[in-house]
């Protein structure tokens, strides 16, 4: 089974990571323990789900087979994005025995940790049912953001910015001094062609950056009571001044528990750190089984 290209990270980064990844575990002088073994041994191994879950990172594992011995290969039954019983196995890999246990560790901390990200993903989806779209933060892993960003679409939710240089996101702390009037136009000149996001927790602050023009307001630490209250009148100003409405984002503290309540408030997207920063690994195992040639 081929990988989905748009479920995939950059390979680029998918290397890097391996590398160090495996410098980790092999310097200063490799996998000692597999050095004893008998390196014409071939093997096959079983990657087996130990609990539900939705898989990614599946390149991470083809890389750190490939770094390790070409010959190590795998077949996948399913991949990115795929759900997975508990005891199904969904991929097999075949190759030399000692490479393959000096590999398995390593691939199996991505699989299992961006599979875990995944999952968790799925289970906010499945809470939103469609009434919002639920997306990621750049609250991720230093160096992994782009892996745990791709594992978040292959969990059906969606990504926010990727890092500083995507968009414009006027928070708290970059009005100090200025008005959201004065910061959205600066943007937009510096910055024709980019997004402009703005935060707002108080209603006056929320109205300040529709006059000026933002394309996505992120509505702060309202309950969802008052946000039931904010969309209509947000509504009705863009119909009252013939303009598109923006994007609404709600955000703070919002969890798996409370996600429901603010699904049907009307607001566009929801937003959690917790998606990627307190997910969960999913349980994957590597059985391998030593064959002759």
């Amino acid at each position: 089974m081929a990988l989905r290209k748009d479920l995939q990270p950059p390979v680029a980064d998918v290397r890097f990571l391996v590398q160090r990844a495996l410098a980790e575990d092999l310097t200063p002088l490799g996998d000692l323990t597999s050095s004893l073994l008998d390196q014409d041994l071939q093997a096959t191994a079983e990657f087996g789900a130990r609990f539900p879950g939705v898989i990614a990172g599946c390149l991470c594992v083809e890389e750190t087979f490939a770094a390790v011995d070409p010959d190590l290969a795998v077949e996948w039954r399913k991949s990115d994005g795929d759900r997975v019983e508990a005891g199904e196995v969904f991929g097999v890999a075949a190759g030399p025995f000692a490479a393959m246990l000096t590999a398995e560790r390593t691939a199996l901390n991505f699989l299992s940790h961006l599979s875990g990200v995944a999952t968790n993903a799925a289970t906010w989806v499945e809470a939103a049912a469609g009434r919002v779209t639920v997306w990621d933060t750049r609250k991720t892993t230093p160096g992994f953001r782009s892996l745990q960003k791709a594992a978040v679409r292959a969990g059906g939710a969606a990504n926010h910015r990727g890092n500083l240089s995507d968009w414009l996101m006027l928070k708290d702390n970059h009005l100090i001094g200025t008005t959201i009037a004065a910061s959205v136009a600066k943007a937009r000149q510096r910055w024709p062609g980019r997004t402009i996001h703005v935060e707002a927790d108080r209603e006056n602050l929320l109205f300040e950056a529709l006059e000026a023009g933002a394309d996505i307001i992120l509505l702060d630490n309202f309950t969802p009571a008052q946000l039931s209250e904010l969309v209509p009148k947000v509504d009705h100003w863009a119909a009252s001044n013939g303009k598109r409405r923006p994007l609404l984002e709600a955000s703070g503290g919002i969890t798996l528990s409370t996600l429901d309540g603010y699904a049907d408030t009307g607001v566009d997207l929801v937003s959690s750190g917790s998606i990627t920063n307190s997910a969960p690994v999913l349980d994957i195992g590597l059985d391998v089984v030593p064959t002759q040639n």
